[in-house]
């Protein structure tokens, strides 16, 4: 069966476009292509390599990206972007493939949305997008009219886009007048590329200074207003005062314009007589961390205000992790009350620290171990990339038999 696949779709070629973002993705994307036979021609950077597909024929990367180096000046990372967008454009020109798969827009998103798409349709090519989210800026509190009409513009000219849930999907059709058969719905696939090994989470904890026993809540990734970490903190502080031995690990670092936001509870944290009792691993968390910080942990805490979709879900759901979240998005549909997780009212802080302790007195915190495997297996189930891939080399050969 799996070789008659292959061959359905060994004709198929597609440029797929990464921004440089969201490596676990990317990654785990093109294997389900490659398991195809899909001719992958990744545009990325030395961030989004993997030795994995090195040795792979149907697998190619393109480093149109240049190096980026820390501490470079404005003036320095302004000149890479340009060179990027020149070797892209270039590219684009005289590829063969027909089809682009847009993952991630590139860093001047108007200029992404806008001019490129309208030179990928000039140039007769298919586009493909992956909206995970359907309006970030809203989002992120900078909505603007120019956000939406770009945002329009890009719907528009995509001849097919594929979104996470039902809900994006109605967004998109309700808000942006997008056709409903122009859009496929797929799973938000598991994070598959993070390692996991035999570390024993009491192992994990006694790394981090954490006693076996203490109840230890994870907030991970990025750190800005809509992910609601000032409303965890304020939880976490009136569960911490009642003197149950809680622990709070935060790891992960400000987005772009938020270091503010991040002083301002870092600061609430360290005034607060139990800021012994929060480790804050403040910067970008390496590959080779992140099971230490999911294996120490007895929950994952997603405290969000705004978000469609959430990657550290489903991370968390590979480790086999429950999850304590507010009602925003979509979370609800992907979190079995009682099995994997709570769900609590959103920008609560006494709602969600209630939340948290109707976890830590619940039968799944008691059995969590067995109830690890249990979530495990089923999110590799119903976040499969077999059938993330399927669904979009089904909407390439589609595509590529309507340009015929």
């Amino acid at each position: 069966m799996h070789g008659e696949i292959s061959a359905m779709h060994h004709s198929i070629e597609v440029s797929l476009l990464t921004g440089g973002f969201d490596k676990p993705y990317a990654l785990g994307l093109i294997g389900a292509l490659n398991a195809r036979g899909v001719q992958v021609n990744v545009i990325g950077g030395d961030d989004i390599n993997d030795p994995a597909f090195l040795t792979t024929p149907s697998v190619r990367l393109l480093r149109l990206m240049p190096v980026r180096r820390e501490g470079e000046n404005l003036v320095g990372r302004l000149c890479k972007v340009l060179i990027y967008y020149l070797r892209l454009v270039r590219y684009v020109a005289g590829a063969k493939a027909r089809i682009i798969h847009v993952l991630w827009n590139n860093k001047f998103q108007i200029f992404d949305r806008t001019a490129l798409m309208v030179y990928y349709r000039l140039l007769g090519k298919e586009v493909v997008l992956t909206a995970h989210n359907v309006n970030a800026g809203r989002r992120d509190s900078a909505d603007s009219w120019l956000n939406r009409f770009t945002l329009r513009v890009q719907y528009r000219l995509a001849s097919h886009i594929f979104v996470h849930t039902e809900k994006m999907k109605q967004e998109l059709v309700g808000e942006y007048k997008v056709r409903d058969n122009s859009i496929t719905v797929i799973p938000f696939g598991i994070n598959n590329t993070v390692r996991i090994t035999n570390l024993a989470p009491t192992e994990a904890k006694r790394i981090l200074g954490i006693r076996s026993e203490e109840k230890t809540i994870l907030f991970f990734g990025n750190i800005g207003p809509y992910k609601g970490l000032d409303i965890l903190v304020t939880a976490f502080q009136s569960m911490a005062a009642k003197g149950d031995g809680y622990r709070l690990i935060i790891a992960g670092k400000a987005r772009g314009g938020c270091d503010d936001y991040l002083k301002r509870i870092q600061a609430a944290i360290n005034q607060d007589p139990h800021a012994a009792q929060v480790i804050q691993r403040i910067g970008y968390v390496r590959d080779e961390d992140v099971e230490m910080y999911f294996k120490a942990a007895d929950v994952l805490a997603l405290p969000y205000r705004e978000v469609s979709q959430s990657g550290v879900l489903f991370l968390g759901y590979s480790f086999g992790l429950p999850v304590v979240a507010a009602d925003v998005g979509c979370l609800r549909d992907d979190i079995v009350e009682g099995r994997t997780g709570y769900v609590c009212r959103s920008d609560d802080s006494v709602e969600f620290a209630n939340a948290l302790e109707k976890y830590f007195q619940s039968e799944l915190f008691e059995n969590l171990q067995q109830y690890r495997e249990q979530i495990r297996a089923e999110a590799i189930k119903r976040h499969s990339w077999d059938f993330t891939g399927e669904r979009t080399c089904l909407v390439y050969r589609q595509l590529s038999e309507e340009g015929q």
